[in-house]
């Protein structure tokens, strides 16, 4: 019976996994696929309401709301994943540096996440990315920029463990250089933590996207961005039309919240004592 219990948790947290990765992959294809109706304006139709024909209305243009949050959202999945990519690596590659490349190493990168997890961080992504002339380049740096030390720091202190394993020294005792150590024995190790990290990371991508696209910082108003929407709808909320940002809003919402479902699902399917917890 406890067995089946078990199984039957695991099952749960692969269905969730699976459920949430293929939404998120269909609101990327749903997205490009909207390119032209998100941007085409008919004005014979502007200020719908929701409705059968328009799910999530229509804006002071008569733009598909429906075709401009799917094509926005898709938009910031894509820079999200982009920038959580390089981010992770920077953090793989910097944390296995510090624990293994001598002391001298360890405390100037040490020094330099702790740098940056003192900055505010919106303020350093936003002047990240204002210096890289903003636009698609700009947020995807700086939101690469700007998300590593977390996990980096978290990877050093798994390689730091692992130094004192005893096959590890045995290894060292053997003559086998710190290259090999690092690839034969450590990074092995690390793809766990370095993949759920990596998916942890999209939720804050997005989110610091949409915001400093929100405060005009980020990506230009003629792309149907979710910050771009936001922003826009802030300015006819107070003549009732209440769709233009919640639609949008939720759909932005429930993109971090399935990112977030996906990351904790996959920690506990690569790591088997959490998922009997």
């Amino acid at each position: 019976m406890k067995r089946k219990t078990k199984s039957n948790r695991r099952t749960r947290v692969l269905l969730g996994l699976t459920l949430s990765l293929v939404f998120l992959a269909a609101v990327c294809i749903a997205g490009c696929l909207c390119t032209e109706a998100a941007r085409t304006a008919d004005f014979g139709r502007k200020n719908l309401s929701p409705c059968f024909p328009y799910l999530f209305g229509t804006d002071w243009m008569g733009r598909d709301m429906f075709a401009r949050t799917l094509k926005g959202m898709s938009i910031s999945i894509l820079l999200g994943v982009l920038a959580s990519v390089i981010s992770a690596l920077i953090s793989l590659l910097l944390g296995i540096a510090s624990a293994t490349l001598g002391k001298r190493a360890d405390q100037l990168i040490t020094w330099v996440i702790d740098l940056i997890m003192g900055i505010p961080h919106m303020l350093l992504l936003l002047l990240v990315s204002v210096a890289l002339g903003k636009g698609l380049k700009g947020i995807v740096i700086g939101v690469a920029l700007t998300h590593w030390p977390s996990l980096a720091r978290l990877i050093r202190a798994e390689v730091m463990q692992l130094r004192e394993s005893p096959y590890i020294k045995v290894a060292q005792k053997l003559g086998k250089g710190r290259w090999y150590l690092v690839k034969t024995h450590i990074l092995p190790h690390l793809v766990p933590q370095f993949l759920v990290g990596m998916i942890l990371i999209f939720p804050h991508a997005i989110l610091h996207e949409s915001s400093i696209t929100f405060l005009g910082f980020g990506l230009s108003s003629e792309q149907p961005a979710i910050g771009v929407i936001l922003s826009e709808a802030m300015k006819h909320l107070v003549t009732g039309k209440w769709w233009l940002a919640l639609f949008p809003g939720l759909m932005l919402v429930g993109t971090v919240v399935l990112f977030y479902v996906a990351g904790e699902s996959l920690r506990k399917l690569l790591d088997p004592g959490s998922v009997h917890e």
